[in-house]
């Protein structure tokens, strides 16, 4: 599983590949980013959090363990808008959706690709669970991630209030 060091490492090396708030890089992640809809996006279903889907193989350490806290904190990252625009591309109502497609009533996860192909859905992800395991409330959270993306980025999911 995951810890907060490994969390912390995540989010580091992600500021430092060059995952930052410029608007060149807003750009450039959206204008990829509108590629894809639900129709490119790739779902597999695993028995639950320990097992990650085989679309992840491939994608580095990081992102790996990323989707597995994200699953890890459903409640969490379902409360936490998405500002890359996948409201409108891929009908997502939070940053949860961009990991995990659907959770089954017998413990299964339909993953979702999404957020392996952009880095605003994994630095939603890393902030909000960095911020909650250092003590921020999930509103404290919320005003954070909303004033971190309301610039320069595409309209928030339509995730509900807290």
């Amino acid at each position: 599983m995951y810890n907060r060091k490994m969390v912390m490492t995540v989010i580091i090396c992600i500021m430092l590949a060059g995952c930052s708030s410029t608007n060149s890089h807003n750009e450039e992640t959206h204008d990829q980013h509108a590629e894809h809809s639900t129709v490119n996006d790739i779902r597999e279903e695993t028995t639950g959090i320990e097992v990650l889907p085989t679309f992840l193989n491939e994608k580095s350490e990081d992102t790996q363990t990323i989707y597995q806290a994200a699953a890890a904190h459903k409640e969490l990252l379902e409360n936490m808008p998405c500002y890359c625009g996948c409201g409108e591309t891929a009908n997502h109502r939070s940053n949860y959706d961009c990991f995990v497609y659907e959770n089954r009533e017998n413990g299964a996860i339909v993953w979702d690709d999404h957020g392996t192909k952009c880095g605003v859905c994994l630095e939603i992800a890393v902030q909000s669970i960095v911020d909650y395991q250092e003590g921020l409330s999930m509103k404290e959270i919320r005003t954070k991630i909303d004033n971190m993306y309301k610039e320069g980025y595409a309209e928030p999911t339509s995730t509900p209030e807290i």
